[in-house]
């Protein structure tokens, strides 16, 4: 879970326009110091009758502070600021931190995808990336290991803007955690606090 939350809001936080393979987009980069925006996730499972839907609020300021919140059905605060990942459930109306190794693999996570921050998604070391048509784009793991886990990442991209519409992780043909974004503000300013305190 929590390496999925990361990895979904890197790839979110891709600033201005998309290029791929080292090949940009006509319409010229927009500068992005912040990014705000509303998400639905929809966690469907083959042993779920419904799928779980969750709703929250995705925060983002350059260079790498980041706030994950989701509001239901559990409240729960990831946060990413100076290097650090810090993760907050709700118990009875308070917050409590969390600590384990799902929180240490964020770090991890983090470095393996800096590289897509500067609006370019191209192969990493662990994903191969490959255009679908004028608006997805399709990560697929390299590693057997990962593929265990993730089968494969789907963008889609918001028109022609590059901007990301939603991202679908597939953990096999009937499994997938699928994040709609709406609402966008970019370049609001945001405090500091918000990505330190839950």
């Amino acid at each position: 879970m929590i390496f999925r939350v990361v990895l979904v809001s890197l790839l979110l936080i891709c600033p201005g326009f998309l290029s791929y393979g080292g090949e940009k987009t006509e319409q010229p980069a927009v500068r992005v110091d912040s990014v705000q925006a509303d998400f639905v996730q929809e966690k469907q499972l083959p042993i779920l009758a419904y799928p779980i839907i969750s709703k929250g609020k995705f925060v983002f300021r350059a260079p790498a502070s980041l706030r994950w919140e989701y509001f239901s059905p559990i409240r729960t605060v990831l946060l990413m600021d100076d290097g650090h990942t810090r993760k907050f459930v709700e118990h009875d109306g308070k917050f409590r931190e969390e600590h384990g190794m799902g929180v240490d693999s964020m770090q991890i996570v983090l470095q393996e995808i800096t590289g897509w921050l500067d609006g370019e998604i191209t192969d990493t070391p662990t994903f191969r990336a490959r255009v679908a048509g004028e608006d997805r784009i399709i990560l697929t793991p390299k590693e057997p290991a990962l593929e265990k886990i993730i089968s494969r990442i789907e963008l889609k991209l918001l028109g022609s803007s590059g901007l990301m519409e939603s991202v679908t992780l597939y953990e096999g043909e009937d499994s997938f955690t699928r994040m709609v974004f709406s609402a966008a503000v970019l370049n609001e300013k945001v405090a500091a606090a918000r990505f330190t305190k839950p």
